[in-house]
C-alpha cells in the first residue's frame, strides 16, 4: 500500500514538473507558440552572414535601416556601404528568437566591413579656372588669408564667407573687412544704444546740417592714415560645400603653395605712340632680348615697331591675384609729365626733343595702387614742392608709317643682307640687299606705295625699278627681264610693276630687292611686314 502511494506521488509530482515546464515554454519570453498560421520565426543575413533569428520579420529591415543611422552618426559623413538584407521564414512548433539589441549590434558589425567609401563634407574653391577641394570653412578661410597675408603683414584685413545671395544656399563668396573699421563700428554702434536720448527728427537735421556746413579744414601730412587702405581679390573666388571622398582633399600647406605661388602668365602689350622697344622693357619689366624671342614680328631690338602692335609678353602672377592700395609718406624726386608737341606731317617712328627734361624735389602723400607685386596707379594726394621740376618737351608726328612687303610670292632666298663670297666675276662681296630664286616672269610688284624715280637699265643690276616712298625711303628691284612703269607713274603697294629675269650680273634667275634709311642700304627683311 505504501509502495503504491509512493509510486501516485512521484507520478503526480512528474506530470506537475511536466506542466509548469510546458507553460513556461509556451509563455516564456524568447519563444514562438507554435500555431498553423505559416511562417513564425525568421532568420536575419546581412551581406550572407548570420546575424540572429527574430520573430517578426518587418523588425529586420528596422534593424537595419537602425544600424545604418548608427554607422552614419558615427562617421558624421555621407556613408556608401553595401547592405543587403535577406531574411529566411519558417514555421517551428518551438522557435528561441535573439533579443533585438543583439541582432542590432550584429548588424552593424558586419555593415562596418561592408563601408566602401566615405564621402567627407568638405569646400571646393574657384578661382577662374584653377579649383582646389578643401576640408573645410576653417581651412578655405585660411586659404584666402594666406593669399592676402603677402601683402597684409600686419593682419590688418580678414577675409569673411558669405552666402552669395544670387546663387542656390551652397554657394559662397568672399568679403574682405578691416578689422579697425568693424572694431570702430561696433563700438559707435554700442555707443548709439547706450544713449538715453538719441536725437531724431528735426534736431537729428539740424544737426547734421551744422556738421556738413562746417569748413574743411586741409588735411597736414601727419593726419593721413598711411600704410595698407585696402586689399581684395582681383579674381572672383567661388566657394561650394560638397561631399568628397579623402583622396579628392588636398593638404592646406600644398593650396597655399599652389594658389600664391607666381607664375609665368602669358598676355599681350598694345603699343602706344612713342614706344620703343627700350621703353616697353622698362615697362614690363621684362629684358628686350626676351621679348624679341618671344615675337616672331621682331627679328632684333632694332625691328621697327607701330602704333597699335601687339606684342607678347609674359608676367608673374600667381592663381589669386591680389589687388591692393597702400597710402605712403614720400620726399622723392621726380619727373614732370612729358609734353608732346604733335606733328600732322610726320610720321609716329619720327620725333625730336625739344627740350631736355630734370628732376624736381618734393615731399608728398602718394596713394599707389598694386596688382600683385606690379603698380598699376600712383595718385599724388598731396604734396609740398621743394624744387620744381623741367619737363620735357617732344615734338612727334601722328601719322601712320607706310608698311612694307616682299615683292614676289614664294621664291627660295638665296642671298641675304652683308658680308658674302663674291658670287660670280663682277659681283660685290657685301651683298645690299635681299635675293630670292625665281623663274623668269615671275611678277614682282611695289613693296610699298610711292612714285617711279628709275625705270630702265642698270648697269651690274641689269633691268632695274627704283621708287621713292612718303616716309623718305626708297626701294630697289634688280635683274628684271621686263619693266612694267615709267618713271614719274604712281603705284599703289602690291601693284605689278615689273616681271623677274637673269639681267646684269647673276648666276641665275632671281629678284634682287633692296630697301634705302637716307641714301643707304638696310637688311630688308628687318622692315617687311
Amino acid at each position: 500500500m505504501r509502495k503504491r502511494t509512493k509510486k501516485r506521488y512521484k507520478l503526480a509530482y512528474l506530470k506537475a514538473t511536466l506542466l509548469v515546464l510546458f507553460c513556461y515554454l509556451l509563455i516564456g519570453k524568447g519563444y514562438v507558440a507554435f500555431e498553423k498560421t505559416g511562417e513564425n520565426v525568421f532568420h536575419i543575413q546581412v551581406n550572407g552572414q548570420d546575424v540572429g533569428t527574430l520573430g517578426d520579420q518587418a523588425m529586420a529591415s528596422e534593424l537595419l535601416l537602425q544600424a545604418r543611422r548608427n554607422i552614419a552618426k558615427e562617421e558624421d559623413e555621407l556613408v556608401f556601404l553595401e547592405a543587403d538584407l535577406t531574411v529566411t521564414g519558417e514555421e517551428m512548433l518551438w522557435g528561441q528568437a535573439d533579443p533585438e539589441e543583439q541582432v542590432l549590434q550584429k548588424m552593424e558589425a558586419v555593415l562596418r566591413e561592408a563601408v566602401q567609401e566615405t564621402l567627407h563634407r568638405s569646400y571646393t574653391v574657384k578661382i577662374g579656372e584653377y579649383m582646389v577641394n578643401l576640408a573645410d570653412g576653417g581651412e578655405v578661410q585660411k586659404l584666402l588669408q594666406a593669399a592676402i597675408g603677402k601683402y597684409d603683414t600686419e593682419n590688418s584685413f580678414e577675409v569673411r564667407l558669405v552666402h552669395d545671395a544670387s546663387r542656390e544656399f551652397n554657394f559662397l563668396t568672399t568679403q574682405v573687412v578691416s578689422r579697425q573699421e568693424r572694431e570702430e563700428t561696433q563700438i559707435k554702434e554700442a555707443e548709439k544704444e547706450e544713449e538715453v536720448f538719441p536725437e531724431g527728427g528735426v534736431e537729428a537735421l539740424f544737426t547734421q546740417a551744422i556738421e556738413e556746413a562746417k569748413p574743411q579744414e586741409e588735411m597736414a601730412f601727419e593726419d593721413y592714415p598711411q600704410g595698407l587702405l585696402s586689399v581684395d581679390f582681383t579674381d572672383e573666388v567661388e566657394i561650394v560645400e560638397a561631399y568628397l571622398p579623402k583622396s579628392q582633399l588636398m593638404d592646406l600647406d600644398q593650396a597655399v603653395q599652389e594658389v600664391t605661388a607666381e607664375q609665368e602668365t602669358v598676355t599681350t602689350y598694345e603699343v602706344e605712340a612713342g614706344d620703343t622697344l627700350s621703353e616697353i622693357s622698362l615697362k614690363v619689366n621684362i629684358p628686350m632680348e626676351q621679348i624679341v624671342a618671344m615675337n616672331d614680328s621682331l627679328e632684333d631690338e632694332n625691328t621697327m615697331i607701330h602704333v597699335g602692335d601687339e606684342l607678347i609678353i609674359t608676367i608673374p602672377e600667381p592663381e589669386l591675384s591680389i589687388d591692393w592700395q597702400e597710402e605712403r609718406y614720400v620726399e622723392e624726386t621726380y619727373d614732370a609729365d612729358v609734353i608732346y608737341i604733335e606733328n600732322d606731317d610726320w610720321y609716329t617712328n619720327q620725333s625730336v626733343v625739344r627740350q631736355q627734361p630734370s628732376a624736381g624735389f618734393r615731399r608728398a602723400i602718394s596713394l599707389t595702387s598694386y596688382v600683385n607685386n606690379r603698380e598699376v596707379g600712383k595718385e599724388i594726394l598731396k604734396e609740398e614742392v621743394l624744387m620744381e621740376p623741367v619737363a620735357k618737351i617732344v615734338e612727334r608726328g601722328t601719322k601712320i608709317p607706310p608698311t612694307y612687303i616682299k615683292p614676289i610670292s614664294g621664291g627660295r632666298k638665296t642671298s641675304g643682307f652683308g658680308p658674302r663670297k663674291r658670287p660670280t666675276k663682277g659681283a660685290s662681296t657685301y651683298h645690299k640687299g635681299v635675293d630670292w630664286a625665281t623663274p623668269v616672269g615671275t611678277t614682282v610688284f611695289a613693296s610699298c606705295g610711292g612714285t617711279v624715280v628709275k625705270a630702265g637699265w642698270g648697269s651690274g643690276y641689269g633691268y632695274v625699278v627704283y621708287i621713292n616712298h612718303e616716309d623718305g625711303r626708297q626701294t630697289r628691284y634688280g635683274h628684271l627681264s621686263k619693266v612694267l612703269v615709267k618713271v614719274g607713274q604712281k603705284v599703289k603697294q602690291g601693284e605689278k610693276i615689273a616681271l623677274s629675269g637673269n639681267t646684269g650680273v647673276t648666276t641665275g634667275p632671281h629678284v634682287h630687292f633692296e630697301i634705302l634709311i637716307n641714301g643707304k642700304q638696310v637688311d630688308p627683311l628687318k622692315y617687311l611686314n
